[in-house]
């Protein structure tokens, strides 16, 4: 049982989800629970271990620069990711998109004269195609004009798959998750200055860097521009995030829709009636 809280703890430590946690967990406890069957171990380790919640990280308010990339740090691997990625890094920046929606993505989910990306299936891990994570997870998703362009840019590049992928491996399947972050996602980060020493080296004595921001972080991004910059109600975030609930929506964002201009000047009005009383 130590180590799969260990494994727990690198899952939190690493931003993922309480939900995500839990489901890895019960899927830990179901293949130990088949080999245990088998007579491959001796007990199911992950039987008696419960994932819980950390309150205090997960009542924490997401913060620009620290929980997810600023939007400078944000420009700055846009001016860093190399071509063949750079249609990937768009979409995820500008659709709020789970990274498995973005590898599982055809092209025939892609309308570039709408402006529209119909959400309908995604990648698992290892590339398996299946339906979103929820009923939710089908949604429709408009598109800026830097994601039609990029997309259009990049179609003309796009290998050929019998998936009709948007974004395939050079066979033709889907991008598997751990390939997008160890060949992709922390090279990128590294090379814009956003990598963290390990605290290890390699074998001939270099410091090993990790980046600083997973994937999933970049949904946030999107959904901090939604809210700040187009104005966008809960539930319209909601729809086009594809939460499976409004509450998850206000646990994360809920602090963005404050109206903090509102405040200053509400508050600016409480000390004049003060002062001049």
């Amino acid at each position: 049982m130590p180590r799969v809280a260990e494994f727990d703890t690198q899952l939190r430590n690493a931003g993922r989800s309480l939900v995500m946690r839990r489901k890895l967990n019960t899927n830990l406890k179901t293949v130990l629970g088949f080999c245990q069957r088998k007579g491959l171990v001796a007990q199911n380790v992950a039987y008696g271990f419960k994932v819980k919640a950390d309150r205090r990280a997960e009542k924490a308010k997401l913060r620009e620069g620290q929980d997810y990339p600023s939007r400078a740090e944000v420009r700055t691997l846009l001016a860093g990711v190399g071509e063949d990625w750079r249609a990937m890094f768009v979409m995820l920046v500008f659709t709020g998109m789970r990274a498995s929606e973005v590898r599982g993505l055809p092209w025939g989910n892609v309308d570039l004269d709408a402006g529209i990306i119909y959400v309908r299936q995604r990648a698992d891990a290892w590339g398996t195609i299946g339906r979103p994570k929820s009923k939710a997870g089908n949604r429709d998703i408009p598109l800026a004009p830097i994601v039609v362009n990029t997309l259009r840019q990049w179609r003309a590049a796009c290998p050929a798959s019998s998936l009709d992928l948007v974004f395939p491996t050079g066979a033709g399947s889907a991008e598997s998750h751990s390939n997008i972050l160890s060949r992709k996602w922390v090279p990128l980060q590294i090379r814009c200055g956003l990598g963290v020493d390990t605290g290890r080296k390699s074998e001939d004595g270099q410091p090993i860097f990790k980046g600083r921001f997973g994937i999933h972080k970049l949904r946030h991004v999107a959904a901090s521009l939604f809210i700040q910059h187009l104005g966008w109600t809960p539930k319209r975030l909601q729809e086009v995030t594809g939460h499976s609930s409004i509450a998850i929506t206000f646990d994360l964002y809920g602090h963005l829709f404050e109206d903090r201009e509102g405040d200053r000047d509400a508050m600016a009005k409480l000390e004049a009636a003060v002062v001049a009383a």
